[in-house]
């Protein structure tokens, strides 16, 4: 079948963009080794993924392929966004085999690194199930992957946090000792960029009541401890989404989201990534 996507991935553009810039600093000048296969031979091959995954990453792994010879064929078996089991072959493949092995590890280092990434999230995000909490990811990506990795992580059922500087202001505590505080920042973001959502770290209970009275969209609690967490949700009293930023691990999330807060950021899913093992065995025709 076709890799029919769930979720949306980036541009096509900018997936290409990735592309060359993987085959800029693994082909350089040609690929060497593929001349020891026949000119013009004919080959194909299977994908298996060694690992229990949620996989991610088709449309980059496509576009390696399509990028030396637009005519390969790709017979997805699995969709990102689906768990499989080891030994599950994902995807098959024709096309000629030396395009086939210059294009192999490119292609695999973005299955396995975003499938990694879906695959961590979705752990966090079974951590929270049935607490109403929500998973985000973080800005700790890999640089040049960002807009990959955050697709990856919708993959494994999480949410974005901000993309960038640009869509979205985070006050935190560098930025309130500029401004004097945490009411003269939020005034001066609101007037800067009125449509943007702004949020506020607080580090404690008497920031929080600042924060809240300056009428922000979002307030992120750092570094609270789950009694913390608690009083701050009692006191918020639903007024202002709150999300927890800080120490979150596997052991910590699901403690913290007992305690009623919407979000959870986890830097971990984006920076902390263990690969998915995969095999792409390859026969010749």
């Amino acid at each position: 079948m076709n890799a029919r996507l769930p979720f949306d991935p980036p541009s096509p553009e900018l997936i290409a963009a990735d592309v060359e810039r993987a085959f800029a600093e693994d082909l350089g000048k040609g690929d060497a080794t593929a001349e020891l296969l026949p000119a013009g031979a004919a080959a194909a091959a299977a994908l298996t993924c060694r690992d229990d995954a949620v996989i991610a990453g088709a449309p980059w792994f496509d576009a390696c392929f399509r990028r030396m010879d637009p005519a390969v064929h790709i017979d997805w078996q699995v969709r990102d966004g689906e768990r499989v089991a080891p030994g599950t072959v994902i995807c098959r493949l024709a096309g000629h085999a030396r395009s086939l092995v210059s294009a192999e590890r490119s292609a695999l280092n973005f299955l396995q690194l975003l499938s990694g990434t879906a695959t961590a999230t979705a752990a966090y995000v079974a951590a929270v199930a049935g607490t109403g909490t929500r998973v985000l990811d973080t800005r700790k990506t890999i640089p040049g992957l960002r807009l990959a990795q955050k697709y990856a992580v919708r993959c494994g059922g999480g949410h974005n946090h901000r993309i960038g500087l640009y869509d979205a202001i985070l006050v935190k505590e560098n930025h309130i000792i500029a401004a004097g505080g945490i009411a003269p920042a939020v005034m001066e973001a609101r007037r800067l960029h009125p449509s943007l959502l702004l949020e506020v770290e607080v580090e404690n209970l008497d920031e929080l009541q600042q924060a809240l009275a300056a009428g922000v969209d979002r307030i992120m609690l750092d570094n609270f401890d789950v009694p913390l967490m608690r009083e701050a949700v009692q006191l918020t009293a639903g007024r202002v989404p709150l999300e927890v930023s800080g120490n979150v691990d596997l052991d910590t999330i699901g403690g913290y989201a007992r305690t009623g807060v919407d979000f959870v950021s986890v830097g971990a899913l984006t920076k902390h990534v263990h690969a998915v093992d995969l095999s792409l065995r390859l026969r010749l025709d």
